[in-house]
């Protein structure tokens, strides 16, 4: 349509009739409420429904608190050392002419080590005893002598002067006598000292002599060290806070301790706390600590890095969960309680001591409340759950292969 078929003559727009202007207004209304009845209709039955796994349960392993003895375990890294260890020396000279022992054998107290020459201090033996004999002869004779004087002065054959001689002779050669028998038994001591034995049991070093040397009983160095194995110590060092607890329970009996290798992987023994230091180190504030033990598999040995565990203390019925039930939330940390209609409600706890795969709780959870292991992370409030209930043996297991 152009322009000039809406205007008239005048140049002005043309008047519609008013019917006209109503049929149109109408038009509107009926397009404008079929629009808005579409979209309602549209979003009725667009509108999406309800997911049925919104409302479907989640799966969890559960265990129930429990209560029981927790023996609360400290500890440290520690050294074995042996109880008794010796560098077996010489006490006389000469040369040596047999080892009697082979290196890292297993010997006893007084078993034969090695031999000197003892050709020399058996002739000085031989030389004493010679000398202790004559001289006995001699105190004898003036023993006789002595006896008569003093006969023929009591008869008045003799003098007094001349008992008196022979009394004092007697006399010399006792003390003559004692200082011979006193050379012999050095003699035989000296003799003696050519066979050097063990002085104590245990197992022995490297020969540090070998056959033939001359050696000598001021030498430094000895001829092998023996090395105390059965029993054997462990000393190692804890904090001084853990001092009170030490005191306490190794006035009542000693504590047991364990021994495992340096990674702590490895149990090596097991034995019992028998010193505890007399002062407590200043630069480091630990104190130090002995423990003892059998090692008759020879699983410690002297010079060893190992890592000791004492039981300091026993907190009686404690009530302890998984460690893998607890979770760490901005408040601390928490557990998931299900309750009757397998509902899961979140408990703030408070922890204690951990022990292995266990942790003591102090407060927020009551002895055989049923808790959550595993499938914490689909959890919230209120959430229900389908429950696989666990024991307190495979508990450990479950938490770690979820």
């Amino acid at each position: 349509m152009s322009i000039s078929n809406n205007l008239n003559d005048s140049g002005l727009p043309l008047q519609r009739p008013p019917q006209t202007r109503r049929w149109r207004f109408v038009a509107i209304l009926c397009v404008l409420g079929a629009s808005g009845a579409g979209i309602y209709l549209h979003g009725k039955t667009s509108k999406p429904a309800a997911s049925p796994a919104a409302s479907a349960a989640v799966p969890v392993t559960a265990v129930h608190a429990s209560v029981r003895d927790l023996p609360i375990e400290r500890s440290g890294l520690g050294t074995v050392l042996p109880l008794n260890q010796v560098d077996v020396k010489v006490r006389v000279d000469g040369q040596l002419q047999r080892i009697a022992f082979v290196e890292g054998q297993d010997v006893q107290a007084g078993d034969l080590l090695a031999e000197i020459d003892s050709r020399p201090y058996k002739a000085q033996l031989d030389g004493a005893d010679a000398t202790l004999q004559k001289d006995m002869a001699q105190l004898a004779s003036d023993r006789v002598e002595d006896a008569r004087a003093a006969k023929l002065t009591v008869s008045g054959a003799g003098t007094g002067q001349t008992a008196d001689k022979a009394k004092a002779q007697v006399a010399i050669m006792q003390a003559t006598v004692a200082g011979d028998q006193a050379a012999v038994d050095t003699a035989k001591i000296n003799l003696g000292y050519t066979r050097i034995v063990a002085p104590i049991a245990g197992r022995v070093g490297l020969k540090q002599i070998n056959e033939g040397a001359i050696i000598h009983a001021n030498d430094t160095s000895g001829l092998v060290t023996i090395t105390q194995i059965h029993p054997i110590s462990v000393q190692f060092s804890l904090p001084q806070d853990e001092l009170p607890d030490l005191l306490a329970g190794q006035s009542q009996a000693p504590l047991p301790v364990t021994v495992h290798t340096r990674d702590g992987s490895q149990l090596l023994a097991t034995g019992r706390l028998t010193v505890i230091d007399s002062q407590v180190d200043t630069l480091t504030g630990m104190i130090r600590l002995k423990a003892e033990f059998e090692n008759k598999d020879n699983r410690l040995w002297p010079g060893e890095l190992v890592t000791a565990r004492v039981i300091a203390r026993t907190d009686r019925n404690a009530t302890v969960v998984p460690s893998a039930a607890i979770q760490n939330g901005q408040n601390g940390p928490y557990v998931f309680v299900i309750g009757p209609s397998n509902t899961v409600a979140l408990a703030k706890i408070k922890t204690g001591p951990t022990v292995g795969d266990v942790t003591a709780l102090l407060s927020g959870l009551k002895p055989n409340e049923n808790v959550v292991l595993s499938g914490q992370s689909r959890l919230v409030q209120d959430r229900l759950v389908s429950v696989t209930q666990s024991d307190s043996k495979t508990a450990s297991a479950a938490a770690r292969t979820e």
